[in-house]
Order: C-alpha cells, then sequence, then structure tokens
C-alpha cells in the first residue's frame, strides 16, 4: 500500500519538475460526489495537460509510495473519485481536466480519437460536425469526461442498440502504475494479438493505470427519430412491448426505459416545471421508448403501429407519440430528472441492478414484498428495462425524513442485493463498485474472479498506488 502522503513536502518536491501551474490545493470540488455521501480528504489537485506529464507524475507517485486518485468529471455514483477523510494517507487527485483534445477524426471509418478530458458531449459535438453519432448518452454528459467513462463502464439510455461505453472503444492510450506509456490507440475493428488490455482496463475504475486518449467508434446518424411514452398495463407487460417492438422495428430502438408513477409525482413536487406526458395524470407504469429509422421510412408511423397491435394485445392502453423535436425534448426531460427529483426527496437506500430480462416482473415484486415487511416505504423502480437494468430506489414515506430511517439502509440494501443476485442478477449494471460496493463485490462476487483479480492487481500495481481503497479492499 502506499506509504506517504501527497503532502506540501512532497508537492513542493514535485514542483520543481513541472510547470508551475500544475498542483494546487484541491477545491470542494473535487471533494464531493452528486449524492453528498463522501467528503473527500483535503490534499492536493495535479492538472496535467499531457500523457507526457501524466507519466512522469505517476512515476514519482510511484517511486514515492503516493497514491493517485484518477479524476475526470466527478459524476460517479459509487466514491470512486474520492478519497475519503481519515485515512492514513492523502493521495494525490490526478486530474484529466486540461487534456481536452480531439486528436482526429476518420468519417469513412468512423473513428475519432480524443483525450481522456474531453466531455462526452463535445465528442457527440464532433461527431455531428462529421455527420457521425457517437451514442453514449446520460443525464450526466455535459460534464462527464470520456476516461471516467471508460475507466466506469459507463451504460446510459443508448445500450440496448450501441451497447455500454466498453463496446464503443477500439483502442486506449494508458499510463501504468510505474509510469510508462501503453501505446494502444488502434483504429482497427480486429486485433487477435493476445490478452486484450483494453477490456482489462475499461472499467477497472482507474485501479490499474490512468486512460490518457480513446480511439472511439462512431455510427451512421439515423435520418429520422421517433419518441413516445406507452402506458403499459404492468411491469410484465414492459417485456411483452419490447418483444414486440423488436419483432416490429428490429434494431432501431435505441432505448426503451420503464417509468413508475412515483417518479412522476416526485418531479411534480420537486421540480413541477418540468412537463410531464400526460399532464397531472401519472399512469402506473409506462416506457419511455426512442427509434432511429433510415431514409425513407416514418417512425410515428412505425409507433403508431405498434401502439395498434400492443392494444390489441391488452400490452398497452394509452400512449403519446412526440410530434416535434420540443416534445421529444420533453419525454427526455423528464427522464433524465428523476435522479434529480430522488435526490431531493432523500432516498434510504438506492440500488443500481440487473437481472436477467425474463426475471425483471419476478424482481419487482419480491424486492416489494420484501420491503413492506421491513416499513412502510415509497418505491421508485425506474431504469433502462431494454437491457435489464434497473434503478431501485427506496423511499421514506411521504413528509418524513430519510434521516429517520437510516437504521434500516443496510437491511433494505441486502435484501434487494441478495434477490438480485438469486435471480442471477448483479448488485451493480453500470455504476461500478468504487468505494461504497467494496463489501458486496465481496459478498456476491465469485471466489475464482475476486482472486484473479487481486493478483492482476497486485502484478500491475506491486506498491498499490492506482486508486488505493477502490474496488478491491
Amino acid at each position: 500500500m502506499p506509504r506517504d502522503s501527497a503532502d506540501s513536502g512532497f508537492i513542493d518536491a514535485l514542483s520543481q519538475h513541472f510547470p508551475g501551474d500544475m498542483f494546487a490545493r484541491a477545491e470542494q470540488s473535487y471533494l464531493e460526489e452528486p449524492r453528498g455521501r463522501w467528503q473527500g480528504a483535503r490534499g492536493y489537485v495535479a492538472r496535467p495537460r499531457n500523457t507526457a506529464e501524466v507519466s512522469a507524475l505517476v512515476k514519482a507517485c510511484g517511486e514515492a509510495g503516493v497514491g493517485i486518485v484518477p479524476y475526470g468529471g466527478g459524476t460517479g455514483l459509487v466514491g470512486g473519485q474520492i478519497a475519503p477523510e481519515g485515512e492514513a494517507e492523502t493521495p494525490l487527485i490526478l486530474s484529466l481536466e486540461r487534456m481536452t483534445q480531439i486528436r482526429a477524426v476518420y468519417p469513412q471509418e468512423n473513428v475519432l480519437i480524443a483525450d481522456a478530458g474531453v466531455i462526452l458531449a463535445n465528442i457527440q459535438t464532433a461527431a455531428v460536425a462529421v455527420d457521425r453519432l457517437f451514442p453514449l448518452s446520460l443525464a450526466s454528459e455535459g460534464s462527464a469526461r470520456i476516461g471516467g467513462l471508460l475507466g466506469t463502464n459507463a451504460g446510459g439510455v443508448n445500450v440496448l442498440r450501441y451497447g455500454n461505453t466498453r463496446d464503443l472503444c477500439l483502442g486506449l492510450e494508458v499510463v501504468m502504475p510505474d509510469g510508462s506509456i501503453w501505446n494502444g490507440l488502434k483504429r482497427l475493428r480486429k486485433d487477435n494479438t493476445g490478452y486484450d488490455l483494453r477490456h482489462l482496463m475499461i472499467g477497472s475504475e482507474g485501479t490499474l493505470g490512468v486512460i490518457t486518449a480513446a480511439s472511439l467508434k462512431l455510427f451512421p446518424r439515423p435520418a429520422s427519430l421517433g419518441t413516445a411514452v406507452f402506458v403499459i398495463r404492468d411491469a410484465e407487460a414492459a417485456l411483452e412491448l419490447l418483444s414486440m417492438a423488436k419483432s416490429q422495428l428490429g434494431e432501431s430502438i435505441s432505448a426503451f426505459e420503464l417509468m413508475h408513477r412515483t417518479g412522476l409525482d416526485f418531479l411534480s413536487k420537486t421540480l413541477p416545471e418540468i412537463r410531464k406526458p400526460f399532464g397531472d395524470h401519472h399512469p402506473e407504469w409506462m416506457i419511455l421508448m426512442d427509434i432511429g429509422l433510415p431514409k425513407g421510412l416514418d417512425p410515428q408511423d412505425a409507433l403508431e403501429t405498434l401502439f395498434v397491435s400492443a392494444e390489441a394485445e391488452g400490452i398497452v392502453t394509452d400512449a403519446v407519440i412526440a410530434q416535434s423535436d420540443g416534445q421529444r425534448a420533453d419525454f427526455w426531460s423528464v427522464r433524465e430528472h428523476i435522479p434529480e427529483a430522488n435526490r431531493r426527496i432523500g432516498a434510504v437506500s438506492s440500488h443500481d441492478v440487473s437481472v436477467p430480462l425474463g426475471e425483471l416482473p419476478h424482481f419487482i415484486a419480491r424486492v416489494r414484498q420484501a420491503i413492506a415487511q421491513v416499513g412502510e416505504f415509497r418505491i421508485n423502480c425506474f431504469g433502462h428495462v431494454g437491457d435489464g437494468n434497473l434503478h431501485f430506489n427506496v423511499f421514506p414515506p411521504d413528509g418524513k425524513s430519510r434521516d429517520l430511517f437510516l437504521d434500516e439502509t443496510k437491511q433494505i440494501k441486502r435484501l434487494v442485493h441478495d434477490i438480485a443476485s438469486e435471480l442471477g442478477g448483479t448488485f451493480s449494471a453500470e455504476h461500478g463498485v468504487g468505494r461504497a460496493k467494496k463489501a458486496d463485490l465481496a459478498r456476491y462476487g465469485d471466489p475464482t474472479k475476486l482472486a484473479t483479480m487481486r493478483a492482476i492487481k497486485d502484478a500491475l500495481d506491486p506498491k498499490g498506488i492506482m486508486n488505493p481503497g477502490a474496488v478491491l479492499s
């Protein structure tokens, strides 16, 4: 484990070999995470401008035994970007915020190469500039950086069609724990030359190295887009609608999001300016669906045909199909603001779980029943049902503070994760492990997998300087 802290003496020594404005005392923004559940130790932040400076910094920290916390946009929800107060040593925060160059774009190859500090929205814009699409999309895309998104293998709303961040990456440039640089920025779709270090680094949450650049996949932009909100019979009907939609629309479905009445009730209470698709009437279960079609096909006709078929089968009871880009934006604003409304209400326990698609209705029913045995709680179940990822969040009764129920948090979390595991699922679908879910990884992780992870960590980072305390204890 790291031996020394990134204290003023260490920073003064480093400053003699680096530009004078690279180091600073870490401001509060580096010490917080979006849910306010973690408070970082007040140390120093380094802001290198290029891969060579990252390499030199990591090498110096390795020689001194100083830990490093790689920092992207700070949007992670499991504390992976925070080194908590109270630990024996204070690591150096290594922020990639100055590494914001889009190095190259190859439209004919559908490839874009970017520094790790490029904000996701800027990558999307660069893709549009060459009439291409970079499909990764999530609520924090205006501040999340591509290095952190790769480090956590972020998901988002378009996984159903395009996959996780892992599936959107062709190659990486990574600074290893000894300061050496792995130059893996290839543009190849096929490279069958031994162990794939790219997939090892993606999802490692900064514990095996620092991602400094990535070669990313682009896609043709759909000629026309369509969005609709369907009112479904019950949670099981979500799977019936998905199956029918796939049969009729194939791979054109980019998003298939489950929403519950509770989420819209929370929006009405905390963010009343957000326009809801059915006004003040909030149906119990809804599906927000996005499709993208090639030239010559009408998305509204496709969605109307789907509605007629689903209504005839008793799967849906109502629907609103967006008639303009503005209405599409309103529909997505509802989905994107549900997490903020949740935060303002204050959850007793939040969960990011994944179960096999066929088990989703059973999971929802079983967990609701189990939580009812613990107490009278409100539940907001929503998420990317098209790929089996649910955000299952538990809230106090109306009018009561979450602080009154914190003693139940551990019990609720345990039963939610136990049921997900029993059904062949996982306790972390897209948020990662970080520091918040290390105990869950130890409890639910396969022993052979955990042993292999530790062996890899020990082999690549024998001094334990890379994001100490994250993922593995």
